[in-house]
């Protein structure tokens, strides 16, 4: 079926045109990027279709936003980058979303058909060669009359199965010229995503039967579960069976902090331990690897315990522990099946085990008992507790950053957020959460976007404070600032000891003032040093309308919990520590004292 072409009033329809025309019929309302001239022909069509156009200060961060676009709207995110330049630039933004399975459609251009091999501006790399690897799709449209086809292909592909980025290289003279109207070639540019494929009848049915013999059964959920069609299903799944439910630390969502059944972290289950461990683990949608404590045992058991695996990726399946019921499925559609599996027969878990299983969420936190002020300056635990605590219910965290990230991930319930994003993702790029929050603010202007940022990490983009300005999207960024590398510091403090004198490259000036640059950026700002002002000047600036930031002077002694277990430092001279990996045996001999 052909999409109803927008005839442009004082020229002819040009390849540009067509392109913004055919992702508008997909449903795209606003995609990101930076300007180039390559791509005049297609910004005129989406200026001239309704299409939103958000420029940013860089490349990565544009498709990073369309990645936090794409998490918060649950549609694909477009970005465009300009040819090689911009394109370069795009290039950690497409391997993020590679890594942590983000829907985003790139657009970029090159150099005209002819001028390929001549050492042309900006001709030298072949982008769609670069980009394959750690693309779902990336391919050169060399004719205007196949953009239909080849935009819908590359659509599908990023929204279906295990989502990804894909990217299109249309050269600026495919662009710019003329399109034969007669010769367009349509494929499926109006018609409907297909549906997400629904579990084996077969596989429920032995996931119940396992789930009902369970004696100490629960539930990890990832990123799979956070649409609201999702939740209501998981809502009622819990309701059923009284299952305790724990998230991974990619974010945040799905149900509310005070649900009776919400056990918080999957960090959580390494407190549980011999006899209290559980014994069926059903992940949702959730990835095992570094986020579920790797191999080391600590939150997903070794020993005894059986896993029922659920994933629309079929090769995530038993990745990396043994599975015993794999289910290739929509999240969403599983957990459907689920339901209509247990209302035939109802069960509920233990009590007993519920209450052993949300014991670790209800623990006091251990800082509490330390000291709110080290040598002057805020401790970091308090310095985040008091900013999350001033906080209105319902807003969405974006969490950067490295051990800023962790204090921030640790306390994200105080916030009482409608959902958290783990922006630094499984490459654990810092920097991502500006693009993450722009993109946040667009997809859902209603809610407050809260961006945290170590000052190691806010130094990647800061310059996106001008982007947040001039489109008025409602993020307080707030700059945790003890002026060093956390993580990096702290783990060369863990590794040498008192055995290195000196601590290489791992700290920032305390003369960078970040208030200072985000007012010279248009944004409202306030540096505060002590605890007692924090919630006055949260609130203040919560009540700006369009973009803030807070610049928190916190204390750079204390090392966060979680660098320790990452970087699992030990005496014992017959391992090598390989900090935040596991460590491995001494090769060859076993080291003896002299």
């Amino acid at each position: 079926m052909a999409l109803e072409l927008k005839q442009p009033s004082h020229r002819e329809l040009s390849g540009g045109d067509l392109l913004a025309q055919c992702l508008r019929q997909l449903g795209v309302e606003v995609a990101f990027g930076v300007h180039g001239g390559h791509l005049d022909a297609f910004l005129v069509g989406c200026a001239e279709n309704d299409i939103r156009l958000v420029d940013t200060r860089h490349e990565e961060v544009a498709i990073q936003a369309a990645q936090g676009y794409a998490k918060v709207s649950h549609k694909a995110g477009v970005a465009f980058v300009t040819a090689n330049s911009g394109y370069g630039n795009s290039l950690p933004g497409i391997a993020t979303a590679f890594a942590d399975r983000s829907p985003v459609v790139v657009v970029t251009s090159s150099p005209p058909l002819r001028d390929a091999e001549t050492n042309c501006l900006q001709g030298s790399l072949d982008q769609v060669v670069v980009a394959t690897p750690m693309t779902k799709f990336a391919h050169r449209i060399v004719q205007a009359e196949e953009i239909p086809r080849l935009v819908a292909h590359a659509h599908r592909v990023a929204c279906t199965g295990a989502p990804g980025p894909v990217l299109l290289d249309i050269p600026i003279d495919v662009l710019f010229r003329p399109v034969q109207q007669d010769q367009i070639s349509w494929g499926s540019i109006t018609a409907p995503l297909p549906y997400p494929p629904r579990p084996h009848s077969h596989a429920i049915a032995k996931a119940i039967q396992s789930w009902k013999s369970a004696k100490q059964p629960a539930i990890i959920i990832g990123t799979g579960c956070k649409s609201t069609e999702a939740a209501q299903e998981l809502s009622k799944l819990l309701e059923t069976t009284q299952t305790p439910l724990f998230h991974s630390q990619k974010g945040f969502g799905g149900l509310p902090v005070d649900h009776p059944l919400q056990a918080g972290l999957a960090a959580n289950l390494a407190k549980l331990t011999g006899e209290s461990q559980p014994d069926l683990i059903i992940l949702l949608g959730a990835r095992t690897g570094m986020f579920l404590g790797g191999r080391s045992g600590a939150i997903l058991p070794n020993k005894r315990c059986k896993f029922i695996q659920v994933d629309i990726d079929g090769t995530e399946i038993g990745r990396q522990i043994p599975v015993d019921i794999g289910i290739i499925a929509d999240t969403h559609q599983a957990l459907i099946s689920f339901n209509e599996e247990i209302e035939k027969s109802p069960f509920q878990v233990p009590s007993r085990w519920v209450q052993t299983a949300l014991g670790p969420r209800k623990e006091p936190d251990p800082h509490e008992s330390q000291e709110a002020l080290i040598d002057g300056r805020t401790h970091p635990y308090f310095a985040m507790k008091e900013l999350f605590s001033s906080l209105a219910p319902g807003s969405i965290i974006s969490i950067d950053g490295g051990e800023a990230g962790s204090w921030a991930t640790d306390l994200t319930e105080v916030a009482r957020p409608f959902l958290s994003l783990f922006s630094a993702g499984y490459i654990g790029m810092l920097g991502n959460g500006w693009g993450y929050s722009l993109g946040a603010a667009v997809a859902d202007p209603s809610r407050q976007v809260i961006n945290i940022q170590g000052d190691g990490s806010a130094g990647f983009h800061i310059g996106e404070l001008d982007t947040f300005a001039r489109h008025g999207v409602n993020v307080l960024t707030v700059v945790m600032n003890n002026h060093i590398w956390g993580m990096s510091k702290h783990g060369q403090d863990l590794v040498y000891e008192t055995t290195a004198t000196v601590r290489p490259i791992s700290s920032l000036s305390p003369r960078t003032s970040f208030h200072t640059v985000s007012e010279g950026l248009g944004v409202p700002a306030a540096k505060v040093h002590n605890l007692d002002f924090i919630r006055p000047i949260v609130q203040k600036l919560s009540a700006v309308h369009g973009p803030a930031l807070l610049e928190l002077v916190i204390s750079d002694k204390p090392i966060h919990p979680g660098t320790i277990a990452m970087v699992s430092a030990t005496k014992d001279p017959d391992w090598i520590v390989v900090p935040y990996y596991d460590n491995v045996p001494r090769p060859f001999f076993k080291h003896t004292k002299r």
